[in-house]
């Protein structure tokens, strides 16, 4: 019989003979789920109770939190106002070691009330940074969302999002780091700012403390160092040129690139239209008038400059807050080879870079004395203000390996004492050669010429790792060094300028010498605050010592791995040094008139596509060195009976003053133009003009930059 899909047995009834009462536990799924709420939150699902504390939770925890920084803030800083710059200070000058300007900062430091400044120039900072600036209250979410759907639509971060009132807060009391943790405290501050301060407190003290590039901060600095004038006399188009800096002041800044200052203002004031701030006739006029930027910012421009003045800037920073007008600081710097030796960087780099996996170099020169003639820390200072050649510690692999050879000569040994390369084995640990064969006795000196990895630490285990230490503590390193068998390949981080310093002693006869810059600090009436005092110790490392080691290292760069560094009629000496998977490689080297030393690599420590120190820093080391040799006589090395050339003659080789054109005029003028036409209304003028406008560099040396003429 088929089934019907009916329930043929009887109901149950309680009064009938079948019936069983289900345990009391027992309640249908049915009712569970169509049961009525009691009202009470205690009866909901634990997940659902969860979802509605576990926020609550953590605003009460986040509010708790926030009132304690707010009085922790207000506690520290009881008044916000007092963080204003000082209303006077002297102007720092920095020359070469021929005299030549070099770098101005501090031009101005004049804080001035909002009340004083034209509408024009707060209207183009608030519109071109936070145009919604009075109607939030230090966090802008609208602005937020709009930056992220902009940066998203664009594929790349074009637009911030931080306010005016965060950006003060970040300038006041932050590092530049970015974290989360830095982000969230500044979000706080802006919040408490807001509390203490009135809007026209915060534009004041933000316009008066930002950056503006070319060594400004404040907007008075920046119009006296771009116009020649107070802030309380700028123009509409100059107002927007200065606010346009805030976006990149060293991409922007005028005395780097006029044209690209004066376009990036015509943005500026494209947003001041829109914000409402000014008519279209205003902005038509704005965009058609010229601007004439002041000669003071000729100056050489932090671009080129910038990592070798901040080194400088930090080793006088006792004197900069000296009551004086003006402060001189003369230094050991040559503008021309520190100009050309960062072109050479980013010229290798920009050409190679990318297809070895190589982001980053730092260059230092040094004077047998140790005066720094050239220091790049970096590839672009716009990109990352770190100083790699004096802040970043890196292993040196086998650059470390003269320190080595100069504690066994100093044991006995000679170049021509013999040595054998074959397995060797400390503890557990066993050192390999580069390309993985031994080649049995061998020389000292060809040992060192192809870097052979079990000779060094034959003679590190030989010699004792302390007694290696202290020789590297004698020649100026002054990082950290582990005493164990590795030390004997480079495996102690070093600065690149404790490792350059070290290689100088070879160069000039064995005498140790600090790196410096600064040669005296005076006031600009002539009164000298400091004064390097030139006096010579007695040698630090025996002349037999330094002869053979010039003989060793002058065969490296010969016949070894250095051999792309060799400058024609000139005696080279020096090392190369590569770590493990290729991730920093090094040339250090020298002749009888300068010490060079080169790194190369990623800031993340990431593999290099097979960089050693043969190649590109040995590349970069000859571009670099043969540029600092031009019009220099060749000279030998230091020997044994200490015959080289005295410093003052290598001095007197150098030349005194390089005459250059002008950067700026360099700059705009195309070398294929031929000489521009003269402008009648300025004598001995010229001019320039092509799709960004004209741009005239008057005899009076202003530079005005006008816009390109409407089709």
């Amino acid at each position: 019989m088929d089934y019907d899909g009916r329930d043929h047995r009887p109901p149950y009834h309680p009064d009938g003979p079948h019936y069983q009462y289900p345990p009391q536990s027992y309640v249908p799924v049915e009712a569970a789920e169509t049961r009525a709420w009691s009202g009470r939150f205690s009866d909901l699902p634990l997940r659902f109770r969860l979802l509605v504390l576990a926020p609550v939770a953590a605003f009460c925890a986040a509010a708790v939190c926030i009132g304690a920084l707010f009085i922790y803030y207000t506690v520290a800083f009881p008044d916000p106002l007092s963080m204003r710059l000082k209303s006077t200070g002297p102007v720092i000058r920095i020359v070469g070691h021929d005299g030549s300007p070099i770098a101005e900062r501090g031009v101005s430091r004049a804080y001035v009330p909002l009340d004083m400044l034209p509408a024009r120039v707060t209207n183009a900072v608030v519109a071109t940074e936070d145009r919604r600036f009075f109607a939030h209250h230090g966090l802008d979410p609208l602005g937020l969302l709009r930056a992220t759907l902009v940066n998203l639509k664009s594929g790349r971060l074009t637009q911030g999002g931080s306010t005016i009132t965060q950006q003060l807060a970040k300038n006041l009391f932050l590092s530049s780091d970015r974290t989360f943790a830095r982000k969230a405290e500044e979000v706080v501050l802006a919040l408490w700012l807001e509390l203490r301060l009135s809007k026209t407190e915060i534009l004041e003290l933000y316009v008066n403390r930002v950056y503006f590039g070319g060594g400004a901060h404040g907007i008075e600095a920046a119009s006296q160092r771009y116009f020649g004038k107070s802030a309380r006399e700028l123009t509409l188009p100059e107002a927007a040129v200065i606010a346009g800096l805030l976006k990149a002041p060293s991409k922007y800044a005028p005395s780097s690139s006029p044209v690209q200052a004066v376009t990036r203002g015509r943005v500026v004031i494209g947003k001041m239209l829109d914000a409402g701030f000014i008519t279209e006739e205003d902005a038509r006029e704005a965009r058609a008038a010229e601007v004439r930027f002041s000669p003071l910012m000729r100056v050489p421009d932090q671009a080129d400059m910038a990592y070798a003045v901040d080194y400088v800037l930090d080793a006088s920073a006792s004197f900069e807050g000296s009551d004086r007008d003006e402060i001189v600081i003369e230094t050991t710097l040559d503008a021309g080879l520190q100009r050309r030796t960062g072109e050479i960087v980013e010229k290798t780099l920009a050409a190679s870079g990318a297809t070895l996996n190589a982001g980053q170099a730092a260059v230092v020169v040094l004077a047998p004395d140790g005066g720094i003639r050239a220091l790049v820390g970096g590839r672009s200072y716009a990109d990352s203000q770190f100083n790699r050649a004096v802040k970043a510690h890196r292993q040196p692999g086998s650059a470390f390996k003269p320190v080595v050879y100069l504690t066994a000569l100093e044991r006995g040994l000679t170049p021509d004492s013999v040595v054998v390369d074959e397995p060797i084995r400390d503890g557990r640990w066993s050192p390999k050669n580069d390309n993985g064969r031994h080649v049995g006795a061998t020389t000292l000196r060809n040992a060192l010429a192809q870097s052979i990895n079990t000779v060094s630490v034959r003679l590190l285990l030989d010699a004792g790792a302390d007694k290696v230490a202290a020789t590297a503590r004698r020649l100026g390193m002054t990082s950290p060094l582990k005493a164990n068998g590795s030390l004997a390949l480079g495996t102690s981080e070093v600065s690149l300028l404790d490792l350059a310093g070290a290689y100088a002693a070879f160069a000039n006869g064995g005498y140790v010498n600090a790196p410096y810059a600064i040669r005296r600090i005076r006031t600009g009436d002539g009164k000298v605050l400091f004064q390097r005092l030139a006096a010579r110790s007695a040698p630090a490392i025996p002349r037999r010592s330094v002869a053979a080691m010039n003989d060793m290292l002058s065969t490296a760069v010969q016949f070894g791995t250095g051999r792309r560094a060799a400058i024609a009629g000139h005696m080279v000496a020096g090392k190369t040094g590569t770590t493990q998977d290729f991730r920093d490689a090094w040339f250090v080297g020298y002749t009888a008139h300068l010490t060079a030393g080169v790194w190369v690599g990623n800031d993340d420590g990431q593999s290099m596509n097979k960089v050693v120190g043969g190649s590109l820093p040995a590349e970069i080391w000859h571009g670099v060195m043969e540029e600092a040799h031009r019009g220099l006589a060749p000279l030998p090395l230091p020997d044994a009976a200490g015959r080289s050339a005295p410093l003052a003659d290598a001095e007197k080789a150098h030349p005194v003053a390089r005459i250059e054109a002008d950067f700026i005029a360099k700059a705009l003028t195309p070398a294929t133009l031929a000489e521009a036409e003269a402008v009648p209304s300025d004598r001995g003028a010229s001019r320039i003009e092509g799709a960004a406008g004209q741009t005239t560099v008057t005899g009076t040396s202003r530079i005005v930059v006008r816009p390109p003429r409407a089709n």
